[in-house]
């Protein structure tokens, strides 16, 4: 740190001498001080606006675009999750579901879907009741899933991206309860009706936001990453005809 200030001292120093020069060489071969005196206040003059042109309006500029290459980079952690946990935990959330076959119907993503398509969707999703009942498939296959997850979402956390994301952290956060509450029951076997509620809201909780998210990410993939858009129609959860497989 030392020597970067020594050297930005010493920068300083001599881009102020090779000022003082070129001035008086201009006096030197014009002779015209008062010109040079006039344009010298005007160039002064006009350093408040310079302040303001580099310190608001570059730097605002610049700000912009680190955000647009961080939010690329979390797109690509939130892809990552998908990829290793997201889309399958979909899949396995969806058997709780009694609104499955209604939310199939609203989320049949395909390559020709708009932003009005995609915002359409949320809101038919978004005004579903979403009736979960833990009782409707096996929690064990979805505790020993998120069990062994654990290890690569606790990697997610890690990113500090996440910390702009707020709405995937929560998503995170959701999932990772879910684990602990299945995880650290003895047996899934024979809940009490007070235990079966309870998970059924845990599951609810996760299994709404990681639709919303999984939503606005192929919505994104569509219009950023094409190829990785028809892989992720291709895999959708929510639809009995989809195969990995191009026809």
């Amino acid at each position: 740190m030392r020597k970067r200030l020594d050297g930005l001292v010493g920068l300083s120093i001599m881009l102020f001498a090779l000022s003082g020069v070129l001035y008086a060489a201009l006096y030197l071969t014009m002779g015209r001080g008062a010109d040079i005196e006039f344009y010298t206040f005007l160039d002064i003059a006009f350093i408040p606006i310079q302040v303001l042109l580099v310190g608001l309006v570059i730097n605002r500029l610049l700000a912009l675009r680190e955000k647009r290459e961080m939010l690329d980079k979390l797109n690509m952690v939130i892809g990552a999750f998908f990829s290793e946990v997201g889309t399958e935990l979909l899949d396995r959330l969806a058997a709780f579901d009694y609104d499955f076959e209604l939310v199939c119907e609203c989320l049949l993503v395909n390559t020709e879907w708009t932003p009005k398509d995609f915002a359409l969707a949320k809101k038919s999703v978004d005004d579903l009741k979403r009736k979960v009942d833990s009782r409707l498939a096996p929690l064990d296959r979805l505790r020993d899933f998120l069990v062994g997850k654990r290890s690569f979402m606790l990697g997610l956390l890690e990113n500090p991206n996440l910390l702009e994301h707020v709405h995937f952290t929560d998503l995170l956060w959701a999932v990772f309860h879910l684990t602990d509450e299945l995880a650290t029951r003895t047996s899934l076997d024979d809940l009490p009706e007070d235990d079966h509620e309870h998970l059924s809201g845990d599951i609810r909780r996760a299994y709404v936001l990681l639709l919303e998210e999984w939503l606005a990410y192929v919505q994104h993939l569509q219009s950023a990453y094409p190829y990785m858009f028809s892989l992720a129609v291709r895999r959708n959860p929510f639809d009995p005809d989809a195969r990995v497989e191009i026809p």
